[in-house]
């Protein structure tokens, strides 16, 4: 096929790198857009060769044929929306502006093509194999859901209502961005802020230098709500200035403002559900999760809403005996770390000497999946990634074979969005001959020169949870991308990833990477005693704060077409009232303004799936405890029969292939103080 631009852009072939590692010392931003016009150009042709084929209509000629289709808009795309979201400079965004909503136009020149949708479902079933029929089934249902059996009218209106969401999401993201940054709290001395180690305040200093504000601190924001410092700092009112800071971000009337926009998309999801058949984008985004259904969704966050805020109003009453005040929202993390340090003698802020960036990695995240899977890790420094932050390492399995590549992206940028994440580069898949290529995004703010990279015990468990997300994808075995890794139903993604947490204090593991960074003494068992005793304190506010912004969401996106929201703030309100999720000391994990995950990150009317999937986490702790923990029978009977499969096969199958039996509700109550 003719090329429609110069065969000097790396995304027209496949990478000759290992792996097919984007070539990105290649990579420069006048790539993209002629890319993506020749992805879309070739997509399209190989689209019509499908459909205009004189051949009756069989799995190889049209289900392989559309598998095998589009790989050059793939390999700009995986690059393009991962530095989006990593490194979005200036070039970037304006870039994004003008692709996503042609990305979405494309998207339906796809799925709202009738001939193709005819050929798919005449594709004859007999003599496949459990993989083709299951992907012949998922490529018709998801041409169903995209509106294929529309007619031209409302085809042609929901393409519009397409482009509209994909521009208004991009402009979401990237005025948080831009809010985030500027909503930093800036102070003039360091007595300002006293609590915080000295390693945190070097790095407030260097931020502030990095800004243009030689002689300050900066503490910039993380995404969620709770911002880390809010438990040292021992100035009330730098404490009020930080949690305003983070809970106004998107809300405070300026050019970033993101409350209108995230108004628009709420309705106009409303009006596409409605188009395609639905009730509301919920019941629309719900219909095909592993979860049963949107009315036991809500139930299920129901019957969590009222022990769990019992529990978070019991905690409260602790710590206004221990502050002699009224809790505020910014008080809660301060007074609560003061309790538990009384009650089970833990500070947590104080085992930060013991958590050292690389040891973590190496003799932590990597030692864990030695010990279970036997797989190895060696770092390339010959290959390169999209920044100089980028990190790879070539995976290998026991037998000394090649996995895969896995890329590590751990410190804070202005052009990086906040949180943490996993994305993929390439996808395993037999068809085409393809390992994985991963990579997990930290948010880590950066040293003063010469310091350590000492992290919070909150970011070690980030690190385990976005590692077992990348095991989810290095791990994958099955022939055809589309069930490739983590291409799984949302409510079961973040289940891998949650188990992998439980080895951050498992006896071989914290004794192999918590040693103090100074003297390398190992972290004291008794403090791993008390932590574990100490983890279901606060997990009324922690599952209050979820079950918020998990409501909050599904509030959202219930609204029926045709519904006006004249003001935001008040609908988030009154959504955590009728929720009775509304402790005033206990604010959302995230509010409207600021919930990307929802707005511009794939999750909406899904952000309950992190409990849902939770409860097929803690039923699958408790198999490997009772099982022998870890060895590397286990691992490897949790790797063939449930982290291989992608969604090859029904994930709750899958599920019970692994465990035996379905899931039980029990091991999630007792973890969550619920039972």
């Amino acid at each position: 096929m003719q090329k429609l631009v110069p065969m000097s852009n790396p995304f027209l072939e496949p990478s000759g790198l290992d792996y097919q590692l984007p070539p990105f010392g290649a990579i420069r931003d006048e790539h993209y857009l002629p890319a993506f016009n020749a992805g879309f150009a070739e997509h399209l042709t190989e689209i019509h060769c499908i459909t205009d084929s004189a051949e009756a209509p069989s799995f190889e000629n049209t289900l392989i044929a559309l598998e095998r289709a589009g790989r050059t808009l793939d390999r700009v795309s995986r690059v393009f929306f991962s530095n989006s979201v990593s490194h979005a400079t200036e070039a970037i965004q304006a870039l994004e502006q003008q692709i996503a909503p042609r990305l979405a136009e494309h998207e339906d020149n796809i799925k709202l093509n009738r001939a193709l949708f005819e050929r798919l479902r005449q594709v004859p079933l007999d003599g496949l194999d459990d993989e083709s029929a299951r992907l012949v089934e998922e490529y018709i249902r998801s041409f169903i859901r995209a509106g294929a059996e529309l007619d031209d009218a409302a085809q042609s209106t929901l393409r519009e209502l397409n482009s509209k969401l994909s521009a208004l999401s991009t402009e979401f993201s990237q005025k948080l961005l831009k809010d985030t940054n500027a909503s930093a709290l800036l102070v003039d001395s360091a007595e300002e802020l006293d609590g915080l180690s000295a390693d945190a305040i070097s790095a407030a200093a260097s931020a502030a230098g990095d800004a243009g504000h030689e002689g300050r601190y900066l503490l910039t924001l993380i995404l969620p709500t709770a911002q880390p410092a809010l438990e040292l700092l021992t100035n009330r009112d730098v404490r009020r200035r930080l949690h305003e800071a983070s809970v106004n971000r998107g809300a405070r009337g300026n050019d970033a403002d993101t409350l209108a926009l995230a108004t628009e998309m709420a309705t106009v999801r409303a009006d596409r559900a409605a188009l395609l058949g639905f009730s509301t984008h919920a019941a629309a985004a719900t219909d095909n999760q592993t979860a049963p259904s949107l009315e036991a969704i809500l139930d299920r966050m129901r019957e969590l809403a009222a022990p769990a805020v019992r529990n978070a109003r019991a905690e409260a009453a602790e710590l206004e005996a221990e502050a002699g005040h009224p809790i505020e929202p910014w008080d809660w993390a301060y007074y609560a770390a003061k309790v538990r340090k009384a009650r089970f003698d833990v500070d947590l802020d104080a085992l930060r000497p013991y958590f050292e960036l690389e040891r973590v990695l190496q003799d932590g995240v990597f030692y864990a999946a030695h010990r279970l899977y036997g797989l190895t890790f060696t770092e390339r420094p010959d290959l390169v990634g999209y920044h100089p932050d980028v990190r790879v390492w070539e995976v290998f399995n026991e037998d000394g074979s090649g996995l895969g590549l896995f890329l590590g992206d751990y410190y804070t940028r202005d052009t990086k969005s906040g949180g943490a994440w996993m994305n993929s580069f390439v996808d395993q898949s037999r068809l085409e001959g393809t390992r994985a290529v991963v990579i997990n995004n930290l948010n880590i703010s950066r040293p003063g020169a010469g310091e350590p990279t000492l992290l919070s015990y909150d970011q070690v468990v980030t690190a385990f949870h976005e590692f077992g997300h990348a095991l989810h994808g290095l791990f994958s075995d099955v022939t055809y991308p589309l069930f490739a890794g983590t291409a799984v139903p949302r409510d079961f993604v973040e289940y891998p990833s949650q188990v992998n947490e439980m080895w951050i204090l498992w006896p071989e593991i914290v004794a192999n990477y918590a040693r103090h960074h100074e003297t390398g003494e190992p972290l004291p068992q008794d403090v791993i005693d008390r932590i574990h005793a100490a983890g279901a304190w606060g997990e009324g506010f922690e599952t209050t704060a979820y079950l918020g912004a998990a409501l909050l969401d599904l509030a959202w996106h219930s609204v029926p077409a045709g519904t006006v929201i004249e003001d935001p703030l008040a609908f988030e309100a009154s959504a955590l009232a009728d929720a009775r999720v509304d402790f005033a000391p206990v604010p959302p994990r995230y509010r409207t303004s600021y919930f990307k995950h929802i707005f511009a990150g794939g999750y909406a009317a899904s952000y309950y799936a992190y409990i849902w999937s939770e409860m097929l986490d803690a039923d699958t702790v408790e198999w490997f405890k009772s099982s022998g923990g870890l060895t590397r029978g286990n691992g490897d009977h949790f790797r063939r029969e449930l982290l291989s499969r992608g969604n090859s096969i029904d994930p709750l199958e899958a599920f019970r292939r692994f465990r035996g039996r379905d899931a039980d509700l029990h091991p999630l109550l007792v973890r969550r103080g619920l039972a």
